[in-house]
């Protein structure tokens, strides 16, 4: 895919990965990108900023809560007005916090397939749109069990699932389908991950491990994140972690994780 003229939305894009996926993508020559975040976010000057570097009404910030429905479809309803034209939406937005797990639900996972559906309302084939690409932000901790944030590694393995079988739908809707797995990455999501742990998880512990892990920078991940939209195909899913090179990764037909069952008197 070229970047080059598109436009796109961005949820949670008024700072951290999520604005840095936005200035990629213009710096890469996206026509127009939408900074969608709550009104509190300070999304307004980052879209100022962007402006600034990349011209003006390059990037337009509209306040969203992306777990109220309506809302969130109001605000497609205006971007696609105001742009003209979706080509890429990018599901970035969501929390770590098991306390409020409803509504960590209700963003990482439920928001995320609303606005899935909304873009593929205006780009699907199906819809007489002209195709487009939805890249889905899930985590490491998509592929993994993490025993000190259960719910939270639960929404991320939701995504995957969701990705997975969305992606056998594109020649439907011409919507190719990508999934980025970010490893412990420097941003407050992390770093300030203290009283966010269920009463059964000791969360000192639960902290401290996170801060051991080897954290990389949102720009690390946003290089993944360009080099995805750029050569990933329908239904790709990559990993970045570490600071590395960003790596694809093939989810395993159950069949062949099968094991015997042993039963013991």
């Amino acid at each position: 895919m070229e970047i080059k003229g598109k436009t796109a939305i961005v949820t949670g894009a008024a700072s951290g990965i999520g604005l840095q996926y936005a200035h990629d993508l213009l710096k890469n020559d996206a026509k127009k990108v939408a900074i969608l975040d709550l009104p509190t976010s300070n999304g307004q000057n980052s879209a100022a900023e962007l402006e600034k570097e990349f011209g003006k009404g390059s990037a337009v910030f509209y306040i969203c809560d992306v777990t109220n429905a309506q809302q969130l479809e109001d605000t497609f309803k205006e971007v696609i007005n105001d742009f003209k034209q979706l080509d890429i939406l990018v599901n970035n937005a969501g929390i770590m916090n098991d306390i409020r797990y409803e509504t960590m639900v209700n963003l990482n996972l439920l928001g995320l397939i609303r606005s899935t559906l909304l873009a593929l309302d205006h780009m699907g084939k199906h819809k007489g749109g002209a195709g487009g690409t939805i890249v889905n932000i899930s985590s490491v901790a998509g592929l993994v069990g993490f025993p000190e944030m259960p719910i939270y590694v639960a929404t991320k393995h939701a995504v995957i699932g969701f990705s997975q079988a969305l992606k056998g739908k594109f020649d439907t809707t011409g919507v190719r389908i990508l999934t980025l797995c970010p490893g412990a990455t420097v941003t407050p999501l992390v770093t300030e991950a203290k009283d966010i742990y269920l009463d059964f998880v000791d969360k000192y512990i639960a902290y401290e491990t996170l801060l051991q892990l080897e954290h990389q920078s949102v720009q690390h991940v946003s290089d993944a994140f360009i080099e995805l939209l750029n050569f990933g195909e329908n239904g790709a899913f990559w990993v970045v972690e570490n600071g590395k090179l960003p790596y694809a990764i093939n989810l395993p037909d159950y069949h062949t994780l099968t094991v015997p069952i042993e039963k013991k008197k």
